[in-house]
């Protein structure tokens, strides 16, 4: 798979000192979702378990042990997963991860 944008990612932790313990956990989602090879929401459910698969292509995934949570939109066709939000728990109840 294709990720887009790393930058998203290290933006969150980079700019907010206080998330930096979730760098580590995202750099092992990234490099994770590069070698992976999903085709459909079961590939994806398949390696992640707790991931949560929304509608139009979106999947919630849980970061750092529940931390924080990572919403992309994969393009299963095309094999490209593309970062939406990443943000703690509360942060994420304020947006609506199927529009986001």
């Amino acid at each position: 798979m294709r990720v887009i944008a790393l930058s998203t990612l290290r933006v969150f932790w980079e700019n907010n000192p206080q998330y930096q313990d979730a760098r580590e956990p995202c750099l092992a989602w990234y490099r994770h979702v590069l070698a992976a090879d999903w085709h459909s929401p079961v590939a994806v459910k398949a390696d992640f378990g707790n991931a949560s698969v929304l509608k139009d292509g979106r999947v919630v995934f849980n970061i750092a042990g529940n931390k924080y949570r990572l919403v992309v939109w994969i393009n299963y066709a095309y094999c490209v997963a593309y970062v939406r939000f990443i943000g703690t728990h509360k942060q994420y109840d304020a947006i609506d991860a199927q529009t986001i």
